[in-house]
């Protein structure tokens, strides 16, 4: 069980000190959402942000491109430090085929994510080349959003196929995270919960990604 607390939701005017909050809080991901103002109605930050933090987190950076010319960003945030890029299925299938490509032959992992309204079907073609598979549970663009419910069978289903077809990529679920929908997330097979709001707003994030890590992983082997 991976929790990866979101960039999104910290202090912006202390992103190096956030970024080693997270480091020392035994996360092993740092999630990072990446917004152009055209995919999403709202601009978050660049590459030179990921730059500054990368050199205070150790673990894996995970950074979701939820932009409408993601090709111009690949190249620019591996150069700081990326480990892992999502990009959107929404974008279409030769748009998502050339990505893939693309951030595979420059060495890191692929992520494809799935926003609420998109079936999860859409992102059935790809299974086999990707690395992580992102379902949103909140319409993208702003941290802080309720849970949607409605968007757990598309998780439920993306484990089923990963069992059937033998697959290893992780199931990662996005959006209105907190140790009760969390748990429901890991129920229904995700392995890899990203949180911004609920983690950033505690005094203490160590205890609170091991409670969460716990609460999710007990869901999770519970099933």
């Amino acid at each position: 069980m991976i929790i990866a607390p979101s960039l999104l939701a910290c202090d912006y005017g202390r992103f190096a000190h956030e970024a080693a909050r997270v480091d020392r809080s035994g996360a092993k991901w740092l999630h990072v959402d990446i917004m152009d103002g055209h995919f999403v109605p709202n601009i978050s930050f660049g590459p030179e942000v990921a730059r500054i933090v990368r050199p205070h987190f150790k673990g894996h950076m995970d950074v979701h491109l939820m932009c409408s010319k993601p090709e111009i960003l690949l190249e620019p945030f591996i150069k700081a430090g990326a480990d892992s890029i999502t990009v959107h299925v929404e974008l279409g299938a030769d748009t998502v085929n050339a990505l893939i490509w693309k951030i595979r032959s420059l060495g890191k992992q692929v992520g494809l994510a799935v926003n609420p309204p998109t079936n999860i079907s859409e992102a059935r073609p790809y299974l086999k080349k990707i690395d992580l598979l992102l379902v949103m549970t909140v319409n993208p663009g702003f941290g802080g959003q309720s849970f949607i419910e409605e968007c757990v069978p598309k998780i439920q289903q993306a484990d089923v196929w990963r069992r059937q077809l033998g697959l290893p990529y992780r199931l990662q679920v996005d959006g209105g995270i907190n140790e009760q929908t969390g748990a429901e997330c890991a129920r229904a097979g995700a392995d890899t919960l990203v949180a911004g709001t609920f983690l950033f707003k505690q005094t203490q994030l160590r205890r609170a990604v091991t409670r969460l890590h716990d609460r999710c992983l007990a869901a999770s082997t519970s099933r």
